[in-house]
């Protein structure tokens, strides 16, 4: 047991299992009948995490072209086996288990990005559209379910591991000279109530009662939180229902309503040491693949967490995408105690390495 424990980074579990925790003292106030399920998941993603902290994350990189056809495989899944569920085929019924492939490969597509941009090569441009293939296919597998929030999140970490790759800049402004022509095309391929949901953000008085209806609900749950909020399990717009998706894309307004600004300020101050520490990791890994892992896994939570709570205040349009360890749902749960998992075996594995080089 010490062998397995040994030269553990604690403070990234402690950290993870603190905002788990909240997470569930929420959901035990807000959704006490989905509680039992979300202790599960939890139980589950803290064996994942020691499992894949065990794991040699070099493993990964030995076989980097087998998961990345598991990965269009297992996206590909819900277009034959999956069930429509509000406008949307993102899911597949494994018995009573309900499991969302887009979030479960998140983890092992940041490995996949790492792998390649790991590769010692000058990036010219063949390189970088080859690059781009391994986001593009399963961007597009994702997108067309639909799920923009999930796209967003994936194309996030994968722009983190090129900028740790020192990829030129000159890249990024033809990259986004292309994506400012492509716009307006793109739009084309959005479903009329992603179209609804950006042009209501723009103004959310034209629809109060309609498509604003979810930021106008969320931004009151927060105000209504104020300094130290209502109290656990007093929150009004969160248990009269008023709030939609109380507990999935709109927990954080719950947690606001009922902790108030100081217990909101405590949680991102969690996610800020949790960052900070995933940075450190990524400086301290033994190679260059650890580092690039490190930060795809920094730009995967660093999303999620930035565009939910943009959501949760009404300052970003809502696209759908959880708030990582707090929010239901086993499947970005499980996905990232993956990430952790990796990430403490990277810890482990670099201070091992500082260990050998002063002996």
């Amino acid at each position: 047991m010490k062998k397995l424990i040994a030269n553990f980074d604690w403070s990234l579990p402690v950290v993870s299992l603190v905002i788990l925790l909240l997470g569930l003292a929420i959901m035990a106030s807000i959704a006490p009948n989905s509680l039992n399920q979300q202790l599960f998941s939890a139980i589950l993603g803290l064996l994942l995490f020691f499992v894949f902290s065990q794991l040699d994350y070099q493993i990964f990189s030995k076989t980097s072209w087998l998961f990345f056809l598991g990965c269009l495989l297992f996206l590909a899944t819900p277009l034959v086996f999956g069930t429509i569920t509000r406008g949307s085929l993102r899911w597949i019924q494994l018995g009573k288990m309900t499991l969302q492939p887009s979030e479960l490969v998140k983890p092992f597509l940041i490995l996949i990005f790492a792998d390649f941009f790991n590769q010692p090569r000058q990036f010219g441009w063949r390189q970088i559209l080859k690059g781009a293939l391994f986001l593009i296919l399963p961007l597009l597998l994702i997108f067309f379910q639909p799920d923009l929030g999930s796209s967003l999140v994936v194309f996030g970490s994968w722009l983190g591991v090129v900028l740790a790759a020192g990829v030129g800049g000159w890249w990024f402004l033809a990259g986004g000279a292309a994506a400012t022509v492509f716009l307006p095309l793109a739009w084309r391929f959005l479903q009329p109530y992603q179209k609804e949901r950006i042009l209501s953000f723009l103004n959310t008085s034209e629809d109060p009662l309609g498509a604003s209806y979810h930021l106008i609900q969320a931004r009151v749950a927060v105000g209504a939180g104020q300094l130290l909020g209502r109290g656990w399990g007093r929150g009004t717009q969160s248990h009269l229902q008023f709030l939609p998706e109380r507990y999935t894309d709109f927990i954080f307004a719950s947690f606001a309503e009922e902790f108030g600004f100081l217990g909101s300020f405590v949680l991102v101050l969690l996610f800020a040491f949790l960052l900070y520490r995933l940075i450190i990791i990524a400086q301290k890994a033994q190679d260059n693949f650890g580092f690039l892992i490190c930060l795809g896994i920094f730009s995967l939570i660093f999303g999620q967490f930035f565009i939910n709570i943009g959501i949760n205040l009404a300052l970003l349009p809502i696209t759908g995408i959880t708030l990582p360890l707090v929010s239901y749902g086993g499947s970005s749960l499980l996905a990232t105690m993956i990430c952790l998992g990796i990430a403490e075996n990277i810890a482990r594995q670099g201070q091992l390495q500082k260990i050998i080089e002063i002996k």
